[in-house]
């Protein structure tokens, strides 16, 4: 396999607060739901470091929010990241300044920066992957999260005051206050930490009491949107829910904070794939949960699963798409249902489409989400393309993973309320024009 291309090209989805009528009442402006429109851009490989919890493949398309941050407050970009919990902002030894190309919040120019003691409650949080720990020299509550190139970040648990569009109150909140730099590009869209928004305690949508956020993210630029907060949503958004899945009893391989649905089957044009109802289940450790994760780019499937649709799919698209037939290429470690098309021709149009079936609604992957052509590679006059689908058994990961490149023009409703996702497919330009007339 050749190493892989020095710059992978990301795409980063700046959230923009369209501001509220300066005379609403503040009543209304505090419970109003945010809405932000989404821009695309470049990063560079490495420039968004991704927990060992997480998957290792930087190509992501990230919800990315302007805060501000602090006392008098600073302007930071944290990455809006659903499958992580704690938040963390880059901050530069001695509290200074950062390095040129180094974004970091600079806690001690705010008159509102706390550390958190050992005693904290906070500092005994069990839901990260790696519990905070204490300094005995300082008494301050030390976090550690590991990255999956084999470095880690180190810093402390600390409170701060986040601001998140206008009108909203300001909120107290636990971050990581990491002492790691992580090198950037200077051509690209720099980022000062994560907002991490899955369920635990230690999330952003914990400690903001956010009990529903939707999204759309869209294939085109300025075309998306994020939405924060309750809103009865309009009828052009006929969403489908289907319920978070939560076992009875706690089980050491299943993330329990994580967004998980049950998957119950999976179509390749229009046919049910032979697989059994428990190999799309958890076992009894926990592992084989399914989770609708932005922060991963494509989606993943256990090997027993991955293999049934790689043959089914193989075999729809004989007649007409050559196979790589490389058994020594898989792209990123995990793609290896790859095909040759000619360089300066996209694919066919009429690919099968992959739909996973889920308790009450469903996901229909079509068109330019199905391949994905390789960067860089190429076999005589031809491009590789490969299905936008990886083996989990490859990387390894013990999971399902619904990834961001699956959820475009599709909205995305997490409601923490009831306890449900809901999916609703739609051009993401139309949603975000009509929505930003309704609000």
């Amino acid at each position: 396999m050749p190493p892989p291309p020095a710059l992978l090209v990301c795409f980063l989805l700046l959230l923009l607060a369209v501001p509220w009528p300066a005379d609403a009442a503040e009543a209304t402006a505090a419970t109003r739901p945010l809405l932000f429109a989404l821009r695309a851009r470049q990063v560079p490989a490495g420039a968004l470091p991704r927990p060992a919890s997480k998957l290792r493949f930087h190509h992501n398309v990230s919800l990315t929010v302007s805060l501000a941050v602090g006392t008098p407050p600073q302007n930071v970009t944290m990455v809006l990241d659903t499958g992580s919990e704690l938040s963390w902002l880059l901050c530069p030894p001695g509290g200074g300044g950062g390095g040129k190309g180094a974004p970091s919040f600079r806690p001690r120019a705010s008159r509102t920066f706390a550390s958190v003691p050992c005693s904290s409650a906070q500092c005994r949080s069990r839901d990260l992957p790696s519990p905070p720990a204490c300094d005995g020299a300082s008494h301050q509550c030390r976090v550690s999260l590991s990255y999956a190139d084999g470095s880690s970040s180190d810093g402390a648990l600390a409170t701060e005051v986040f601001t998140v569009g206008q009108g909203a109150p300001p909120l107290r909140a636990a971050f990581g206050c990491m002492s790691t730099a992580f090198d950037t590009s200077p051509d690209a869209v720099a980022t000062a930490g994560l907002l991490g928004m899955n369920r635990g305690a230690l999330s952003f949508v914990s400690q903001a009491s956010t009990r529903r956020f939707s999204y759309c993210i869209s294939d085109r630029d300025d075309a998306g949107v994020l939405l924060l907060g309750h809103s009865d949503l309009p009828p052009f958004l006929p969403l489908n829910y289907t319920p978070l899945y939560q076992p009875s009893l706690p089980l050491p391989y299943f993330d329990r904070v994580a967004y998980s649905v049950q998957l119950l089957g999976i179509r390749v044009g229009g046919k049910p794939l032979p697989i059994p109802a428990s190999v799309l289940a958890p076992d009894h450790t926990g592992a084989g949960q399914t989770m609708v994760d932005s922060g991963t780019q494509f989606t993943f499937l256990l090997g027993d699963a991955y293999n049934a649709l790689k043959a089914e799919y193989l075999r729809q698209t004989k007649p007409f798409l050559p196979v790589l037939n490389d058994p020594n290429f898989a792209f990123q470690e995990a793609f290896d249902t790859c095909f040759r098309v000619p360089q300066g021709h996209a694919p066919p149009a009429r690919l099968p489409a992959v739909t996973l079936l889920f308790n009450g609604a469903e996901m229909t992957v079509a068109g330019d989400r199905l391949l994905y052509k390789v960067p860089g590679e190429h076999r005589g006059g031809d491009g590789v393309w490969c299905l936008t689908f990886g083996n989990a058994d490859m990387v390894p990961i013990t999971a399902y993973v619904i990834g961001h490149h699956h959820q475009m023009n599709v909205w995305v409703e997490y409601d923490l309320e009831r306890g449900r996702v809901g999916l609703a497919p739609i051009r993401c330009d139309v949603a975000s024009e009509r929505l930003g007339l309704m609000l």
